[in-house]
């Protein structure tokens, strides 16, 4: 075997398969999310980057609605006009009207928000977007049970139900988004970036020489989340958290770090040597495609 089929750049990307938890020192397995980051609303990229997508304010609701209400009217109107046209007998006007009112609030609004992934005219204008609870894309079904439920909390009643649902719920929902399973946020934000963690110096030797396998996307997360805000939290749960995501990480990890490795420590090792790693993996990639690509004279 040749010197470089034994380098860590040189092995396979896919790393160590998951297996059984590494017996480690800090006397952890793997769980679940801590209850500290429960609260947070994020969308995850696929290297682990949150992009926090903050609840919408109930002002930007209620304007975003009042546009949504005017282009609703305005199609309603029309609808019937077209009706009233169209009706020879009372019996089929009042058909067409019933046609008319489910077509400018159901299905109008409906077909409009599937279509644009959770968006609104009204909700285009404000930079807002429905999303699921879990912040996943809206489909057809949670979009159609929104409107369906507002044609009573918010046409019948006047919105006061909704108004009522939104004080009380921690992300604003109303009656809708309750049934539906959905919150509105705000889409325009900022993609910030963490800064990069450096190697401790004391791990740079077994990181090198170590075979790390790409984190799942939201372990990935959890481990820039401790490093970057654990500081924001009690010691304690502090402590459980890094050697929680710790014990984690050490199922992805061949072979462990050295006896008495500080959770916090091996943590940033394994995202340090991750990175480094894959900075080479592109830098290689981009020099191959310009080889491929290039003219010759």
């Amino acid at each position: 075997m040749s010197p470089s089929d034994s380098s860590p750049e040189a092995r396979p990307r896919s790393g160590p398969a998951p297996g059984p938890a590494a017996t480690t020192s800090w006397g952890a397995t793997p769980g679940g999310h801590d209850a500290a980051w429960a609260d947070l609303d994020r969308l995850v990229t696929g290297e682990g980057v949150a992009l926090e997508l903050p609840p919408a304010s109930a002002g930007l609701r209620v304007v975003s609605g009042l546009v949504d209400l005017v282009v609703q009217v305005v199609v309603l109107v029309v609808g019937l006009f077209v009706a009233g046209l169209l009706a020879t007998s009372e019996a089929l006007a009042a058909a067409y009207g019933v046609v008319a009112v489910v077509g400018a609030l159901v299905v109008a609004p409906t077909v409009l928000e599937t279509l644009t992934g959770g968006r609104t005219l009204g909700k285009l204008a404000l930079g807002l977007r429905t999303v699921r609870d879990d912040a996943g894309p809206v489909s057809f079904h949670h979009v159609f049970v929104r409107h369906l439920v507002g044609v009573v909390e918010l046409w019948l009643l006047v919105g006061v139900p909704a108004l009522a649902a939104a004080l009380v719920t921690t992300r604003g929902k109303r009656l809708g988004d309750l049934v539906a399973g959905t919150y509105v946020v705000r889409d325009r934000v900022r993609l910030s970036l963490p800064w990069p963690v450096p190697m401790p110096p004391p791990l740079a030797a077994w990181a090198a020489g170590a075979d790390i396998a790409p984190l799942p996307d939201r372990l990935a997360l959890t481990v820039r989340r401790v490093l970057a805000r654990g500081g924001t939290l009690h010691p304690e749960a502090r402590r459980a958290l890094t050697e929680r995501t710790a014990a984690q990480v050490a199922r992805h990890v061949a072979p462990p770090p050295p006896p008495g490795t500080p959770p916090e420590a091996f943590l940033a090792a394994v995202s340090a040597e991750r990175r480094s790693r894959d900075e080479v993996r592109l830098r290689r990639e981009a020099e191959l495609r310009h080889r491929l690509t290039a003219r010759r004279p």
